[in-house]
């Protein structure tokens, strides 16, 4: 008798390979290890990415409830050990581990060759802010160094023929990750610097993880970078990606549509600047050939009446002195009666017989208020006064001695 054998759907298959993974005992509940690689989060909260060692690679998913508990944020080279069960999506018939918790156990190897080269270019001086370029205003070409059939290229093309219409763009096609890519990007770079026919190269593809993205961490192609003489500008993944060839540049991007941004001014932007900046000369120079004119007139006007200008500012010029001269002359005079009367008040002071009673003397009256100047004028019990210069005295004459004539 012929044993029957089942027939699945394709959604009947998957969905009894998950029970089965589900029900087995070792893959119910298991702990595996590894290095996060592809590490996203997603808008929902889930975190989607894949673990791996030296030979293999699992993907894996940690739901948004039990992300909420991890105490320290997952990244791409971060070796930890997560805590699971093994499962099928059945949409897509994949394998992959759904993790519940996750211990962080250490930075993978990966990350640590990246840490310690950094360090390395970093003492070399190779990152230095001083070797920065400025990047140019308005270059004449764009030359890209990317992925000839990527999206990066793509995105780059739209950016600046939406900013400036007909900016020529130069690619120099690479492989953007595998063995070989490192040395093609570190050629492309050095061919577009002998080649001289951009002003500013961007350097960059799209995101990926940490593998995706070694290329631009090698040395040979931040050396090429570090040595180009044209302004680069590195374009390496998202916002979140940091390469080596970042701080290598001369101006780093979050992504290449970010780079083509600043690589190329935006076109209307900058002609209404450039219309609103010939108005204004033009009004500037208006402006200064009208005040000219007004000057030429002015000048014109008054060269007829120049010389009796002249001739009124000399004659200005002789009233002034004449006025000088009568003032020092009028002031002369003053002066001359100034002291004259002071002479005359000194010796009227000196004749006033009043002036002689502060230096002691007094002026002696008889009865008619007469004034007595001798002795002999006066008799024996004649009254008489005697005046000083605060005032009055009235006394007896009591006797009197003359002196003999001489």
């Amino acid at each position: 008798m012929t044993e029957l054998k089942p027939v699945f759907t394709v959604s009947e298959l998957n969905e009894y390979v998950n029970l089965t993974l589900a029900h087995d005992p070792y893959l119910g509940e298991l702990t595996v290890t590894g290095e996060i690689s592809a590490f996203k989060r997603h808008t929902s909260g889930h975190l989607y990415f894949t673990l791996k060692d030296d030979a293999a690679s699992v993907r894996c998913v940690m739901f948004r409830p039990n992300a909420l508990r991890l105490s320290f944020f997952p990244k791409d080279g971060m070796s930890v050990r997560i805590e699971g069960r093994a499962g099928l999506f059945s949409r897509d018939g994949s394998f992959q581990v759904y993790a519940e918790r996750m211990e962080k156990t250490g930075d993978g190897a990966l990350y640590q060759k990246f840490l310690a080269l950094r360090e390395e270019l970093r003492q070399r001086g190779w990152f230095e802010e001083s070797l920065k370029k400025p990047i140019p205003f308005l270059p004449r070409a764009v030359g890209v160094v990317t992925s000839g059939t990527g999206a990066a290229i793509e995105d780059i093309r739209n950016v600046i023929s939406r900013r400036f219409p007909n900016m020529p763009i130069l690619l120099y096609p690479v492989s953007v990750q595998g063995e070989k890519a490192a040395g093609e990007i570190a050629a492309a770079i050095r061919k577009a610097d002998e080649e001289q026919r951009c002003d500013v190269l961007i350097v960059g593809r799209g995101g990926g993880s940490l593998e995706d993205l070694w290329a631009f961490n090698e040395e040979i192609v931040v050396a090429a970078v570090h040595a180009c003489s044209l302004p680069v500008i590195s374009a390496v993944g998202h916002e979140i990606d940091f390469s080596l060839t970042d701080f290598a540049a001369d101006l780093r991007a979050p992504t290449p549509s970010a780079a083509a941004e600043l690589a190329v001014p935006e076109y209307a932007t900058l002609s209404d600047r450039l219309a609103q900046d010939h108005d204004r000369l033009r009004s500037a120079l208006l402006n200064g050939i009208a005040r000219k004119k007004d000057r030429l007139e002015l000048i014109v006007h008054r060269r007829g009446g120049m010389l009796a200008e002249q001739r009124l500012q000399q004659e200005q010029q002789r009233l002034d002195q004449c006025r000088e001269a009568l003032e020092e002359g009028i002031e002369g005079l003053l002066q001359k009666q100034r002291d004259r009367m002071i002479t005359l008040k000194a010796r009227l002071t000196a004749a006033d017989p009043l002036g002689a009673l502060d230096r002691g003397f007094a002026l002696v009256y008889g009865k008619q208020d007469d004034l007595i100047r001798r002795a002999a004028d006066t008799s024996a019990g004649e009254g008489i006064v005697l005046r000083f210069r605060d005032g009055r005295v009235r006394a007896d004459v009591t006797g009197k001695d003359l002196y003999e004539k001489e």
